[in-house]
Parts: C-alpha cells; structure tokens; sequence
C-alpha cells in the first residue's frame, strides 16, 4: 500500500474500495487501466463544499504544491471547436493564450463554460479530472505534474479526490507532457 505525505489529515483508501468517490467516467477507466497502475491510486472523501483547491488545502492540510487542477479549455478553427484538458499545479496558471492556443491550432483559446465542461466530461464542475476524459481530446501535462512523486486531483465528483503519482498521469491516453504549460 503506498504511504501518501501530502495527504494531511484525510484517510486514503484504495481507490477500488471507494466507488462511491468516483465520476461515472472515471470508474470506466479505472476499469480500462492496468491493475498495478490503479493500485497506485488512493481516494479521498471530503466535504463536497470544500473542492476547491484553496479551500481543500488549508481544511485538510495537504499543501498547494501538491495539488494539481484540471481545467477544459476550449477554441474554435473553421468552425470547429476543440477541447483540451489541461493539468498544471495549483500553484501556478495554464498558459491558455500562448501553449495552449498552439496545441490546439485555434485563434483563440479559453476556459470551457461550466456547462459545456459539466456535460461533455460526464464529471462534476470542481472535481473534473483528467481520468475518464473523451478520448479525442488531448490532455496537457505540465512537465512538474508529470515529475511529481504524489498529487491530488478530483475523482469526478465534488465530494472525493484522488492521489496519484504524475508518472501514472503521463501514461493516460491523449497525454502530454509540456515544459512551461504552467506558468
């Protein structure tokens, strides 16, 4: 079992022994992953009005550095629109108008409205996750996620997070890994 340090003062369980923690999405994907990457996966229960990263780190006392947020980021080209995940540090910005706009060869690059993140992802605004995202979308990784021994990230639901080691994050389908994504 891994012994998680920035986990504060929640108790992490198994991620299969907390199913109830988990968006739909992220449960099918859980299942499409290699076992020995999800037994490197803990879940968390918490307050569901505590899901914001601020307000999530100074309750529980898991540090900021520790946290990563995934935001959907949305651009239109010739009328269509395309999405991007991106997973940067709490401690810093996705650099949605310089790397962001690049990667997804758009004019213009910007957070997805509430609902269009809500119902394209099947996940719950505040706990949106890069596991279990459409398959055609990219998801950028900031090079710092990806190098992090231990993180926390949402579960798909207001009410649960994961730990997870970023190395298994690079792994996912669609990911990328992007010095400086993060600013």
């Amino acid at each position: 079992m891994t012994v998680w340090t920035i986990a504060g003062s929640l108790r992490v369980e198994p991620v299969t022994a907390r199913p109830d923690l988990l968006g739909a999405p992220v449960t099918a994907a859980l299942r499409q992953m290699d076992s020995t990457d999800v037994e490197l996966i803990g879940a968390v229960e918490i307050d569901p009005e505590l899901a914001d990263t601020a307000a999530f780190c100074q309750r529980y006392g898991s540090p900021m550095a520790a946290s990563a947020n995934c935001v959907v980021i949305a651009g239109k080209r010739a009328g269509e629109t395309r999405h991007a995940a991106c997973l940067v540090l709490a401690t810093t910005r996705a650099d949605v108008n310089g790397t962001v706009k690049r990667r997804l060869d758009v004019r213009k690059a910007s957070f997805a409205p509430m609902a269009d993140a809500v119902g394209l992802t099947g996940m719950e605004y505040g706990g949106i996750t890069p596991i279990g995202l459409p398959a055609s979308w990219p998801v950028l990784l900031d090079a710092e996620v990806a190098a992090a021994p231990e993180l926390v990230i949402g579960s798909g639901v207001r009410r649960g997070k994961l730990l997870v080691p970023g190395g298994l994050l690079a792994k996912l389908a669609g990911a990328e890994v992007i010095d400086g994504l993060g600013r």
